[in-house]
């Protein structure tokens, strides 16, 4: 590869100073969980469509590598350069317009260097919602949403990323642009190329921009935190909630005891209303009809789930600025277990039917070989997606505990995940964390037709070699 000229057609493709060298790469080197500092040729700030594309052609000329990176917010290392110096970084920043908002079609384009919460405050201006939310909302971007097919806290009602996006604008290996920003809910012909796109944590080709559905904003919402005894018993008070409430269940996320109180140890600003419980639910529901037939209705699952047991204790919402503050209890335990130290995350979906006793069987056999170790179980319960992080045990450095004992405790949580019909990777994508595991577990057929898509898409194996595959 001849350095010199790639820079020179970059320059030429983007502007000069939207090429960035030496120290000017360094915020855009290392993840947000600070576990894979990389060394990047250069960092490359495009503007438009057409310069992602210019960007793009001047690299396979040149035979360089690509990583894509949107609000370098991913957990599992897939949007920063490896130490070779040699990769250019693709920052798809300044992409950050909303192009579109049809109000009767219920669609939003946005390019994909778009902040999600800039997404979500355009369609509330316009009286409609766009349900994506996750705890990096503020500076998360669209494409790198996409890329991973994020979840975030209201799937069970509306669905990952996939299911909120309707079209897509992709800049392919060889430098074309693939215009697909359909806002068809119905388009047959052929294979769905989106579907690709989506997911593929910027392998494949490199997102845009995307048209995203949009919904009615519901009128009302009702939030609460209801304690339960047990695990068993939370997933009773969702089976009644889904009875109870149907579709307008928006948010089923559980905490467990310690999760709690790691937020009250290094947040102790953020008031929890219940006392200490084996386990704690969020949950809340949207009303298309009132905010009295939405409290008829809570008040009722209520009543019923402390009648039977399912829950001991209920805190209410009572207002707008008291649900945020509940779920900013939920939001705030990753940040609290960070204060903690370093711990191993595992990001892990299975039936709902089957969460009690993996937990049970898993949390067993963890203390069996690592004694004192701390569970922080957490997560979207309605959807089946349980972040099961280990701690180290109390007195323990952290970074010693996960350097040492990293790989078996990974080797005992997905061995039971896989007993249980589960998934390796939820929300949160492989990137490099997770490449060897997948390559290990996945069915062998599947990785083989994703090499095979992955070599028709990218011959060179320009687009962020080394993750996922």
């Amino acid at each position: 590869m001849n350095a010199a000229a790639l820079l020179t057609e970059l320059r030429a493709a983007v502007g000069e100073a939207q090429v960035l060298l030496g120290e000017a790469c360094a915020p855009f080197e290392l993840d947000w969980r600070k576990r894979w500092p990389g060394k990047a040729l250069a960092v490359v700030r495009p503007g438009s469509t057409e310069e992602v594309a210019a960007a793009v052609r001047a690299c396979a000329t040149h035979g360089a590598s690509l990583v894509p990176q949107g609000g370098n917010t991913g957990l599992v290392g897939g949007g920063v350069p490896d130490a070779s110096g040699q990769q250019v970084l693709l920052s798809l920043q300044r992409l950050n317009r909303v192009r579109e908002i049809d109000n009767a079609n219920l669609t939003l384009t946005a390019e994909a260097g778009c902040i999600l919460q800039t997404i979500q405050d355009a369609a509330e201006a316009q009286g409609l919602l766009f349900p994506l939310s996750l705890a990096a909302e503020g500076s998360c971007t669209i494409g790198g949403n996409l890329s991973n097919n994020a979840g975030g806290t209201q799937v069970l009602r509306y669905g990952n990323a996939r299911e909120l996006c309707l079209g897509l604008e992709v800049v392919t290996a060889t430098g074309e642009v693939w215009q697909g920003l359909s806002g068809l809910r119905k388009d047959n012909t052929g294979y769905d190329l989106r579907d690709l796109f989506i997911g593929s944590e910027g392998t494949l080709g490199i997102i845009t921009a995307a048209t995203l559905k949009l919904h009615p904003q519901p009128l009302a919402q009702m939030t609460a935190l209801a304690a339960c005894p047990t695990l068993e018993a939370a997933v009773s008070l969702l089976s009644l909630a889904r009875a109870r409430a149907g579709s307008g269940l928006t948010g089923f996320e559980v905490m467990n005891a310690f999760s709690l109180a790691l937020v009250r140890k290094h947040l102790p600003q953020l008031r929890q209303p219940l006392a200490e419980s084996p386990w704690t639910v969020l949950l809340e529901i949207s009303d298309s009809e009132s905010v009295g037939h939405a409290r008829s209705l809570f008040e009722g699952l209520l009543e019923a789930a402390l009648d039977a047991g399912t829950i001991t204790d209920a805190a209410v919402a009572e207002s707008q600025a008291q649900s945020k503050t509940f779920w900013h209890l939920r939001e705030s335990i990753p940040l609290a277990q960070s204060e903690e130290g370093l711990n191993i995350k595992h990001d892990i979906a299975l039936p709902v039917s089957a969460i009690p006793a993996f937990v049970a069987q898993t949390d067993a056999a963890l203390a069996r070989q690592f004694p004192g170790v701390r569970m922080v179980d957490f997560g979207h319960l309605g959807d089946g997606n349980l972040h099961y992080n280990v701690q180290a045990p109390e007195g323990m450095a952290p970074g010693e505990f996960l350097k040492a004992n990293e790989a078996a405790v990974n080797a005992i949580v997905y061995d039971q995940v896989g007993s249980f019909g589960g998934s390796i990777s939820a929300e949160h994508g492989i990137g490099q964390l997770k490449r060897e595991e997948l390559a290990a577990r996945k069915d062998p057929v599947a990785l083989h037709l994703m090499r095979q898509i992955k070599k028709a898409l990218d011959p060179q194996g320009l687009f962020n070699p080394n993750r996922v595959l």
